[in-house]
């Protein structure tokens, strides 16, 4: 059976967040939270965060036992972009793209 959680417009880049999913997929949930709870990029924290939820929709929704769980799928969707608009020389402006993402884990039993 598998437990899924979804982090829906948050405000980092999908390709930044990408790459802390990359280490993290196929991984058992207990090794996957110590590797994220010491990797220096911002979206492991976020990452760590989304895992915790699926672990707790897991325990509660399912009664799965939370030692045989392990990332089954975890993927980054992009989201609306925020336009932004910074002033440049001679009058022009120049477009700032402040990206969303839509976050989803999917957790199964081994």
């Amino acid at each position: 059976m598998e437990i899924r959680a979804v982090a829906r417009f948050v405000r980092i880049s999908p390709q930044k967040v990408r790459l802390v999913m990359g280490e993290v997929r196929g991984k058992g949930v207990e090794e996957a939270l110590n590797m994220l709870a010491f990797a220096p990029q911002r979206g492991a924290g976020i990452v760590k965060k989304l895992i915790h939820s699926a672990v707790a929709n897991a325990q509660e929704n399912a009664k799965m036992d939370v030692d045989s769980l392990y990332i089954a799928r975890i993927y980054a969707d992009e989201g609306p972009t925020l336009k932004r608009w910074r002033p440049r020389a001679l009058g022009r402006a120049t477009r700032i793209r402040k990206r969303t993402s839509h976050l989803t884990v999917v957790l199964d039993e081994k």
